[in-house]
């Protein structure tokens, strides 16, 4: 919707709540976790818009996941007993520790696997790791608690090749049958490329291909060509590669999947 038609909305709203004399109250009961969710959902959204921006020139907006990392904090400690607020807060600040060496000096995409992990805020690790020790001492397994999880695992790998890709594969297996989802999947092909080679990811890849909901995700294409290049298979790469810059709308994520388009060989 067009930000205008948003604001207008959110004015009408304040003042039918004023002329209706509605108080503020906190949720209570089986009120709370509905609600609590939604506003995890939002911190989450902004977050990841701010990790890495759908549009504009530049990879990643900071202000943006900063402004959410400090509301999954303030959430964090107003309800300390709620595991996904906890879980929440463990994964944002595990990937924002990460956002100091996502660009290099032109602010072009440094990919996870070559990044500089000395340029990593390891206070920020520290705390997300607390937050999210937190939240599996409270048995928690939901969404945010097992990407949290996800995220720990690559911060614990002092180097890329350290990485436990069998367990990240397993996590995003367990995510998959808590909240399916065509993302969450490609995300676990991903792993699973990490884990047991490039065939086996390829194989879950093509399942996804006809799913309406990634008809216009342009990491899929980006994935397969990835893929495809393991194998070998250059000019069917590069062809994935082009859709998937073809789909970006950050001029960043553009010039990253045609630069890696171009440095395939015939």
């Amino acid at each position: 919707m067009p930000e205008p038609t948003i604001a207008q909305r959110i004015v009408r709203a304040k003042r039918t709540l004023g002329e209706a004399k509605v108080p503020y109250e906190v949720p209570r009961g089986a009120e709370l976790a509905p609600r609590l969710a939604s506003v995890l959902e939002v911190i989450y959204l902004v977050f990841n818009e701010g990790y890495t921006a759908t549009a504009g020139e530049d990879w990643m907006r900071p202000d943006l996941a900063q402004e959410a990392l400090r509301l999954a904090r303030m959430l964090a400690e107003l309800a300390p007993r709620e595991p996904e607020a906890l879980g929440l807060a463990a994964l944002l600040q595990l990937q924002a520790s990460r956002m100091g060496a996502r660009t290099d000096r032109e602010g072009r995409p440094v990919l996870l696997a070559d990044q500089d992990r000395g340029r990593w805020d390891h206070l920020l690790i520290r705390r997300g790791l607390a937050a999210l020790e937190r939240a599996t001492a409270l048995g928690g397994r939901g969404v945010y608690v097992l990407q949290a999880e996800i995220a720990a695992c690559h911060a614990r790998a002092a180097v890329a090749a350290q990485t436990d890709w069998a367990r990240i594969a397993a996590l995003y297996g367990e995510l998959a049958r808590v909240a399916p989802s065509p993302v969450v999947e490609l995300n676990r092909a991903v792993a699973v490329s990490m884990a047991d080679g490039p065939a086996a990811a390829l194989e879950i890849i093509d399942r996804l291909r006809g799913d309406k909901a990634l008809r216009n995700y342009q990491w899929l294409p980006s994935v397969r060509g990835d893929l495809l290049a393991k194998l070998g298979r250059n000019e069917e790469a590069k062809a994935e590669f082009l859709q998937a810059a073809a789909l970006a709308g950050n001029a960043r994520e553009k010039e990253l999947l045609l630069g890696r388009a171009q440095a395939l060989p015939p």
